[in-house]
C-alpha cells in the first residue's frame, strides 16, 4: 500500500486563516446586513503598474508570432530580468552579485517553503517569534521541527520579539543550524538596523549558521538607515540566502514572481565535514522540480525597473504607506499601543486590558465589523496582539478607523 508522509499529520488541523474565515462566515450568517471591512490578509488592492501591463501585453503578442514565440525558458530566470535585479536591487546599494546567484521563481512563499529540500532533516532551526507560519509548517512537513509540545515545536528555538526588546530578538546563547529572519517583519511591521543585523551575521559566521533572510517587504522601507538586503553587511554572502518578492512591491500577488539569492561562496557541510556549495544544490533542485516563471510574468517584472515603472511602484507604495499612517494615527488616538506601520505595511496592535488575541479579534469583528488577524496565530509571542494590514482601499481604512474609535471610546 502507499504510505503517507506522517509528518503532515503533525500539522494542526486548523489553519489560522481558515479559522478566521469560519468565524467571519458565522458572523455574516448572523448579521447579514453588516458591512465588513477586511484588514486581515495581506493581499493588495491596487492594480499592476501600467509599465508592467504594457510589457505583459507586448510579451503576449510575441508569443502569437512564430518568429518571436518562446517555449520553455531557463529554470533560473531570463537574463533580462536577472540583469535588472542585479543592477537595481543590489549594485545600486553597493552589493555585487553574479547572475548565477539569482534564481527567479513564482514567489518568496514557494522558495522559503522549498529551500529545506537542500538541507538535512535533522538540522536545528531558530525562528523569531512571532513568525510567518510557512517557516514553521514547511519544517514540520519534513520532520525537521520535531513534535508539538504545549504550542511549541521541540526542535525549534523560539526567539521572542516583544515590545520590551523593541521586537529585536536577543542573540541566542546556543548554536543553531538554520536561522530564519524576516525584515521588515511580517507580522509585526518592525525593522532591524544595520548594527543589529551585523550582530546576526557575526553570530552566523562564528557558529557556522545558515541565515534564511526574507526581505519580501524591503521596498516599503522609508528610513534611509535601515538595510534593504542582508548583503549590505560584510560577510553575509558566506552565511545567508535572501528571498525577495514582487507581490507586495508591484501587486504581483496573483501574477506570482519573486527571486532567491544563493551566493556561490555559501556552503554547508556533509556529515563527513565536506563543504558543499548551496548554489549548486539549489540550482539542481530548481532544474528538477521547477520549469521556470513564465516569460510574460518576467517581462512584467522587468518593467518595474524602467523609469516609468519605478515611479508607478513608488506611487503604489506611497498609497499603502499613507494608509498605514492613517491607521496608526487612528488607532493611537484611541489609546491603543501600535507598532510597525512606518517601514512596513503591517500594524501590530496590542490588545487592551490584557485580553487574548482571539478575544480582541472577536470584539473588533462584532463591535467594529473590522477583520484583523489574531497575533497568536503567528506564534506564542503573538498572544495579546492583532495584525492589521494597510493594503486595503483608502476609504475602507478610514472607515475602519472611525468604527474602531467609536467602539473603543
Amino acid at each position: 500500500m502507499a504510505l503517507v508522509n506522517e509528518h503532515f499529520l503533525k500539522l494542526p488541523n486548523n489553519y489560522l486563516f481558515s479559522d478566521i474565515a469560519k468565524k467571519v462566515n458565522a458572523f455574516k450568517v448572523s448579521h447579514p446586513q453588516k458591512d465588513l471591512i477586511r484588514l486581515g490578509i495581506g493581499d493588495v488592492t491596487q492594480p499592476l503598474p501600467q509599465a508592467s501591463i504594457e510589457a505583459m501585453h507586448k510579451a503576449v503578442d510575441e508569443l502569437a508570432s512564430k518568429e518571436t514565440f518562446r517555449g520553455y525558458g531557463p529554470e533560473q530566470g531570463y537574463d533580462f530580468l536577472i540583469d535588472a535585479i542585479l543592477k537595481n536591487d543590489y549594485a545600486s546599494r553597493g552589493v555585487h552579485l553574479e547572475s548565477g546567484e539569482i534564481f527567479v521563481s513564482d514567489g518568496a512563499k514557494s522558495d522559503t517553503g522549498n529551500i529545506g529540500d537542500i538541507l538535512r532533516h535533522d538540522n536545528s532551526i531558530g525562528v523569531t517569534d512571532p513568525i510567518y507560519p510557512v517557516y514553521i509548517d514547511s519544517n514540520v512537513m519534513c520532520g525537521r521541527a520535531g513534535v508539538l509540545e504545549n504550542g511549541r515545536w521541540s526542535n525549534v528555538v523560539y526567539l521572542p520579539c516583544l515590545s520590551e526588546n523593541n521586537f529585536i530578538p536577543a542573540i541566542p546563547d546556543r548554536r543553531i543550524d538554520i536561522l530564519y529572519l524576516c525584515y521588515p517583519n511580517n507580522p509585526t511591521g518592525t525593522v532591524i538596523s544595520k548594527a543589529e543585523l551585523k550582530k546576526w551575521v557575526n553570530y552566523a559566521l562564528e557558529n557556522d549558521t545558515l541565515i534564511l533572510y526574507d526581505a519580501a517587504y524591503e521596498a516599503y522601507i522609508q528610513d534611509p538607515d535601515i538595510p534593504h538586503s542582508i548583503y549590505e553587511i560584510k560577510g553575509a554572502k558566506k552565511v545567508a540566502i535572501e528571498f525577495r518578492s514582487f507581490s507586495k512591491t508591484a501587486g504581483f500577488t496573483g501574477v506570482r514572481c519573486g527571486y532567491t539569492v544563493v551566493p556561490k561562496e555559501l556552503t554547508a557541510a556533509t556529515l563527513e565535514g565536506k563543504r558543499i556549495p548551496l548554489n549548486r544544490l539549489w540550482n539542481r533542485r530548481q532544474c528538477t522540480k521547477f520549469n521556470g516563471t513564465s516569460y510574460i510574468t518576467q517581462r512584467g517584472a522587468e518593467a518595474i525597473y524602467s523609469p516609468e515603472g519605478k515611479e508607478q511602484i513608488k506611487a503604489t507604495i506611497h498609497y499603502y504607506m499613507t494608509n498605514a499612517r492613517i491607521m496608526k494615527e487612528g488607532l493611537e488616538s484611541t489609546g491603543l499601543k501600535v507598532f510597525g506601520g512606518e517601514n512596513a505595511p503591517y500594524l501590530w496592535v496590542k490588545a487592551p486590558r490584557g485580553i487574548s488575541s482571539w478575544k480582541f479579534f472577536e470584539q473588533m469583528l462584532y463591535e467594529a465589523n473590522v477583520v484583523g488577524t489574531p497575533g497568536v496565530g503567528f506564534g506564542p509571542s503573538g498572544e495579546g496582539y492583532i495584525r492589521l494590514t494597510a493594503f486595503g482601499e483608502r476609504a475602507d481604512c478610514e472607515k475602519a478607523m472611525k468604527r474602531i474609535r467609536r467602539w473603543i471610546l
